[in-house]
């Protein structure tokens, strides 16, 4: 039996956004603290990365320009479209200039923004100093806020807002004023997702678990990997490749009925029986 429609005419065909494999096509997106500053790769490196491979132009946010620098080589080189934007984050004044030199650059707009600046250290909740607690939330918090707050102007219907965050903000253990921060920055997903929700901005979130990065490596020593890996209930070890491909599908238009989630990558999640 043939069908009585036209291929090009199917609905469901039709209903199939960015069909044609490249997810984020003619899109501007911004990275924040994307720069590459160890062999082991970073979340936001990662997240560049893809994103360039699906056709967006990506600007690449760092305080460290050489790290920014490396990202961008790596970039141009697998073909795609990036430009270093330096800034710290956690202050206003380079957030704000950092998305108007972004909005310059993308004609006007900004269409993805992803919030993954993160800093960590195992002091307890009462152990650490008052500076230390407002450099943690400084950073692992108020940057999202800041970042997101200059942006949300320049971003219009169908354009999306990508947290990072840690499986931590609902696992506390060392590092717990990280934990507090991370679960402070889901709690602020949803409520940029409520506001920004009747502008058609989508706000969303990527929660990350025992992944091996540049961040895990100068927090875990390096003989507690194997034992954190076979804790995993997959049995195996994720990369910042891995939460990266999240934040692709949350950003792109197949995530268009999506807003005000937490996505968690986490291999299964710790836990694993043993044999």
């Amino acid at each position: 039996m043939t069908a009585d429609f036209d291929a090009p005419d199917d609905p469901i065909a039709a209903a199939d956004p960015a069909a044609d494999g490249q997810w984020l096509r003619g899109r501007g997106a911004l990275v924040t603290g994307a720069g590459l500053t160890g062999p082991e790769g970073g979340v936001g490196h990662a997240i560049a990365r893809v994103f360039a491979r699906h056709g967006a132009a990506v600007a690449v946010l760092d305080r460290d320009p050489e790290a920014a620098d490396r990202t961008v080589e790596a970039i141009l080189k697998d073909g795609g479209q990036a430009f270093r934007v330096d800034a710290d984050a956690t202050r206003d004044e380079d957030c704000r200039r950092a998305v108007t030199v972004c909005a310059q650059r993308f004609g006007g707009r900004l269409d993805v923004l992803v919030n993954n600046v993160a800093s960590g250290e195992r002091s307890g909740l009462f152990e650490v100093g008052t500076d230390d607690w407002d450099r943690l939330m400084d950073v692992n918090l108020k940057s999202a806020w800041l970042m997101t707050r200059h942006a949300e102007p320049v971003m219009g219907e169908g354009s999306a807002i990508v947290n990072i965050s840690s499986v931590g903000a609902h696992r506390p253990g060392p590092g717990m004023v990280y934990s507090v921060a991370k679960a402070g920055l889901e709690n602020l997903t949803k409520g940029a997702a409520s506001t920004l929700g009747p502008r058609g901005i989508r706000v969303n979130c990527v929660q990350i678990g025992a992944i091996w990065s540049s961040m895990a490596a100068r927090n875990i020593p390096a003989d507690a990997r194997d034992a954190r890996r076979r804790a995993i209930v997959l049995g195996t070890e994720g990369t910042p490749w891995d939460p990266a491909y999240a934040a692709l599908f949350l950003a792109g238009d197949k995530a268009r009925w999506i807003s005000g989630h937490i996505l968690t990558v986490e291999g299964g999640g710790m836990g694993r029986p043993p044999r």
